[in-house]
């Protein structure tokens, strides 16, 4: 089943031109498209279904989310929690704490194969939280592992020769590490396991938790390309902390300003903002408003995107219109 879905997806990209525009040879670019859970924007998030969908419209890099399972399997979610975009509820109605909520570090990897993975929806009303999306609760996605995701990823790579990377997040490390697990230390050796220690490997690892990511670097020792992802404003002693230990610093791209993108350039730390997304457009009136003000007055490295079709398209567009500039100039 999990096959014929991916094949179906890899098949509707050259079929349903109208939904997605057929993909065409990459031009280089300075910036980089990652594609924030997949292509969330069409298909259930952190799917290996969204994966391969997304893997088709060749972006830079595809994100993974990570947690741990209670057999220590790093899951590829976005929560601990099973309940906003999973039937956990269905299935196990009395595997839910004090609090309400069914967390991923209560199940086996077993169990999580078990569940069925739905658009995700607010477990209150069931509602899904962006209604144009993938109907909620159609076909069949479960639950993978960083495992499965990694040898996806890298067995296109293999067969199609294209070079996609992967863009890890630890997830929630304190919560990890007070149920007694080291989910940064778990992630590294899965990383290694798959040919990715330094720098010039393929793989940006990320975190929001300031303090887990400089152990990484620092006590843990990985010389892994690191983003310092980042929530609300910050000063610039804050980016100079970052730098000591980061690469690069991942924004919600509504709290960079100029003066920020000026602060951590001149620090040498590239900028890769979040999330771009067609369905949640804000102030802007179009996705292309968006894009240009991501890409050409912020001057951003690189972004998140639930669409990394359209984003691809943007850039290709653009650095055609580059390329003509500069054949007409000689």
């Amino acid at each position: 089943m999990r096959l014929s879905i991916v094949l179906i997806v890899v098949l509707l990209l050259g079929c349903q031109k109208k939904a997605i525009e057929p993909m065409k040879p990459k031009l280089k670019s300075d910036k980089i498209v990652i594609a924030h859970r997949g292509a969330s924007g069409y298909l259930p998030e952190h799917t290996i279904a969204a994966k391969a969908m997304a893997y088709a419209m060749q972006p830079d890099y595809i994100e993974q989310d990570l947690v741990l399972s209670k057999d220590n399997i790093p899951i590829v979610l976005h929560d601990i929690y099973l309940d906003e975009v999973t039937d956990v509820a269905e299935k196990f109605p009395n595997r839910k704490r004090e609090d309400g909520r069914y967390y991923v570090i209560d199940f086996a990897y077993e169990e999580l194969k078990l569940l069925q993975v739905l658009e995700r929806f607010d477990p209150k009303t069931g509602q899904q939280v962006y209604p144009r999306r993938f109907p909620k609760g159609k076909s069949s996605f479960q639950l993978h592992s960083l495992y499965e995701e990694i040898e996806l990823i890298q067995g296109l790579n293999q067969s199609t020769t294209n070079d996609i990377g992967i863009y890890p997040e630890i997830k929630k490390p304190a919560f990890h590490l007070k149920e007694g697990k080291d989910i940064s230390q778990i992630v590294l050796d899965v990383l290694r396991l798959y040919g990715y220690s330094d720098k010039e490997d393929n793989c940006i690892l990320q975190c929001f938790d300031n303090n887990e990511l400089k152990r990484i670097r620092q006590e843990l020792q990985s010389e892994l390309f690191l983003v310092q992802l980042i929530e609300s404003e910050v000063t610039k002693e804050h980016l100079e902390a970052f730098s000591s230990y980061a690469d690069g610093v991942g924004p919600w791209y509504k709290v960079v300003s100029p003066q920020f993108i000026k602060e951590a350039q001149e620090l040498g730390l590239k900028i890769h903002g979040y999330t771009f997304r067609a369905d949640d457009l804000g102030d802007f009136q179009d996705f292309d408003a968006l894009f240009d003000y991501g890409f050409n007055i912020l001057n951003l490295d690189g972004v998140f995107t639930d669409h990394p079709d359209k984003v691809v398209s943007y850039l290709h567009h653009l650095n055609s219109e580059k390329q003509d500039s500069e054949t007409s100039s000689e």
